[in-house]
């Protein structure tokens, strides 16, 4: 698929149904079902009866391993799910985004200052969409700064999809030294406690409230995502911004409308490849008139079901006024995203801040011309050549 085209087949398998049966290529042999309409999506996600405890079942599954750590909160169900996942939530409710913003804003003028220093042309992602993200999660965090590139090398290897047993085993040592340095800092921490999401996770294991397996998972997850998911979405939508005039037009004379435009280009930008991870039939289940038996595997395309024409008309347009429900892309149900505020935070500061400061920022190549990457989980430019 080229740039930011839907996957045809989940155009198709919109059409086909609500729930259809696929075959993956990796894991357990056997069909496997998937969601991909708006309502079976919410239904299979929020609906107890689906568990994502699956660590140890042999599954189908489109890699070769499963990404996160084993105790990380994804594949754990209620109750014990909303209890890792209470730590995190209360500590972004302490530290509140309204605090965070002043100095993510600051972070964001000085690695577009460097670019401007640098002068045009210029890799609007090497100078900007990819160290910005970098910086932010990994001050929520409390990763030192000269460790932050560690987390940029872990999401590459554990985010990318391996092809063969050495890229899994790249990823197995990814997550290890991940760990071993999460359990470090956490080990810094309780002796020398900060202001930072790490302290936080800390004294959280001190208190009983979690284990500390389950703050190395917790603090993994967040770290390679916090990088990868938002290098990846902000370069998107300033890729779109770039090429679409129309859109470029509104924002400019309408920055007031940067929010909902980010809300918009979350729901249309199709960034997942593949289908995510696994849910499992506890007993049988019918979904849009589907029989779902027990013990059947059941995944959810959160891409195909921003795309459903039901409840989105017209899905191919990029129409920030646009009426209906909420976007899915950061998920639903319990399992949603740990931090999505923080990251439409990141994104609409960047898109006001580049609309400001740089108003004849361009594409300095063709748009056919800019690689995107192809084995990463989430779909993006390699680069982004731009000129002002």
């Amino acid at each position: 698929m080229a740039a930011l085209d839907f996957d045809p087949f989940l155009r198709e398998a919109l059409r086909a149904g609500p729930v259809i049966r696929i075959r993956l290529p990796h894991g357990a042999s056997g069909e496997c079902w998937l969601a991909t309409r708006h309502d079976a999506v919410r239904f299979v996600t929020s609906d107890r009866r689906f568990s994502r405890d699956i660590v140890g079942r042999p599954l189908p599954s489109m890699n070769r391993y499963l990404v996160p750590l084993d105790r990380a909160v994804s594949f754990v169900d209620p109750p014990d799910h909303t209890r890792v996942r209470s730590v995190v939530s209360s500590a972004f409710n302490r530290f509140g985004l309204a605090a965070l913003r002043p100095g993510t804003q600051a972070v964001l003028d000085e690695h577009i200052d460097a670019m401007a220093a640098a002068g045009p042309p210029a890799d609007l992602v090497q100078h900007v969409t990819s160290p910005f993200p970098l910086h932010v999660i990994g001050s929520v965090l409390g990763v030192p700064e000269a460790d932050r590139p560690r987390l940029r090398t872990w999401a590459d290897t554990i985010l990318t999809r391996a092809r063969d047993e050495a890229g899994v085993e790249r990823a197995r040592q990814a997550k290890e030294e991940a760990s071993a340095c999460f359990r470090e800092l956490a080990r810094q921490r309780r002796l020398h406690p900060q202001d930072d999401l790490i302290s936080e996770l800390g004294a959280a294991v001190e208190s009983g409230r979690i284990e500390e397996e389950e703050l190395l998972a917790l603090a993994t997850l967040m770290g390679i995502n916090g990088w990868h998911a938002v290098r990846n979405h902000t370069s998107n939508m300033v890729y779109l911004l770039l090429t679409d005039e129309g859109l470029r037009s509104r924002l400019r004379s309408d920055p007031h409308a940067v929010p909902a435009a980010v809300e918009e280009l979350l729901r249309w930008i199709p960034h997942k490849h593949g289908v995510g991870q696994a849910r499992i039939a506890t007993e049988d289940v019918e979904v849009g008139g589907v029989l779902i038996r027990r013990g059947e595997a059941v995944y959810v395309s959160y891409v195909a079901a921003n795309w459903d024409e039901r409840h989105y008309p017209a899905p191919h347009r990029i129409d920030i006024d646009r009426e209906g429900p909420p976007h899915l892309a950061f998920g639903y149900g319990p399992h949603h995203c740990l931090a999505p505020s923080l990251a439409r935070m990141e994104a609409e500061l960047l898109l006001t801040t580049l609309l400001t400061r740089l108003p004849d920022l361009r594409l300095a190549i063709d748009p056919g011309h800019v690689a995107w990457q192809r084995d990463a989980l989430i779909r993006g430019p390699v680069a982004l050549p731009v000129t002002w």
